[in-house]
């Protein structure tokens, strides 16, 4: 564990080391394809660093932010695109933190989406702008997800007693309860250290209403404001002088779907080092075709048809999440062994804590 947390620090200052570069490439070359040519190699280290890193608290969440997030701020960022380029240009503390994190910069009160537009409530020029306050969680909220988490941890010492589909469903739950305690912790360091925001990543999911309810607006907002640049929006500009305006954003949504399920593919390769079975990127071309079917089916049907009422469509659309989900999004984490490095993180983690208490008591 000591080897990792070195390879951690290890990884991360290469990581700064490479952004100053990239900040200093945005300064002295102009955007289009020498910026991103100057950018690619950084593109390419930042697709390696993960692999220096095993862990899957670590390793995880260092593959993502890097890998995924962050190259695609800095491919957005070679054409004067995303939150990276913004005018005036970002000091350089903010610059980094933006490249690897969901910060939501709050300058001269403009709220500045993830694509880096304005997305203040339009008003006279020569009112003031105010910026509308992101909805927050109460402690309390954030308490009974730290016990729940802590609850599921102590049922798996009971899962060879389990059904296996229910043992997926718990660890559904753990991994959303989990990453929204741990965003909570970021959204308050990033507050008090760099003056911003964590974008929302997170938005009552299991409310939702429909496959786009979900993906659009509820689920993992952070990757939905990155791939909305970077793929379905070029896609729709390409395809719409081929296919037409009408079909075009059927094929955006497909070509997004195709983009995720590679990511998704190569952060399981990050954590488990192994040969993917593609049962992922089934899972989300099951997902890309199902919602291009509703899109289809709501442009079709009547204005009443649509409405369908909250308990009947939260109830479908969940339910069909989470099937798809614990048939082949899930078992990845069985099968890549995240769980049991999961588990011996949190024993290495107890043990170190227990031990330091024990010396700190004979002392005393």
């Amino acid at each position: 564990m000591e080897n990792e947390i070195i390879n951690f620090i290890n990884v991360w200052l290469t990581v700064c080391a490479s952004l100053c570069y990239c900040y200093l490439i945005g300064k002295n070359v102009r955007p289009g394809g020498r910026r991103l040519i100057s950018i690619f190699p950084v593109v390419c280290l930042f697709l390696y660093l993960p692999l220096r890193l095993s862990s899957a608290h670590l390793g995880g969440p260092t593959a993502f932010f890097i890998a995924w997030l962050a190259n695609f701020k800095l491919l957005l960022f070679s054409f004067a695109g995303g939150p990276l380029s913004s005018d005036p240009p970002l000091p350089l503390r903010r610059f980094l933190a933006v490249s690897c994190l969901p910060i939501k910069i709050q300058r001269n009160h403009l709220q500045i989406s993830q694509n880096g537009e304005n997305t203040s409530p339009k008003s006279s020029p020569n009112a003031p702008q105010i910026e509308t306050p992101l909805p927050s969680k109460s402690f309390l909220s954030y308490a009974i997800k730290g016990f729940l988490v802590a609850l599921m941890v102590k049922l798996y010492d009971y899962s060879e007693f389990m059904h296996p589909k229910l043992v997926m469903c718990i660890y559904s739950w753990h991994i959303y309860f989990l990453l929204e305690i741990i965003l909570a912790a970021a959204k308050f360091l990033a507050r008090n250290l760099l003056g911003a925001e964590l974008e929302p990543q997170f938005n009552d999911p299991y409310f939702s209403t429909s496959l786009q309810d979900f993906w659009g607006r509820r689920w993992n907002l952070m990757v939905t404001g990155i791939l909305n640049p970077t793929v379905y929006k070029p896609t729709i500009r390409l395809a719409a002088p081929v296919v037409g305006r009408k079909w075009a954003p059927l094929l955006a949504v497909l070509a997004t779907f195709f983009v995720s399920a590679m990511m998704h593919e190569l952060i399981f390769y990050y954590l488990g080092r192994m040969r993917p079975d593609w049962e992922v990127s089934r899972f989300f071309a099951v997902h890309g075709v199902a919602l291009t079917v509703e899109i289809l089916a709501k442009k079709a049907w009547p204005e009443k048809c649509r409405r369908v009422p909250a308990v009947v469509s939260v109830p479908l659309t969940v339910g069909f999440v989470f099937v798809t989900g614990i048939w082949m999004f899930f078992p990845q984490f069985v099968r890549c062994g995240i769980d049991v490095k999961a588990f011996a993180e949190y024993a290495a983690v107890s043990d170190f804590f227990t031990k330091r208490l024990f010396l700190i008591g004979e002392l005393i």
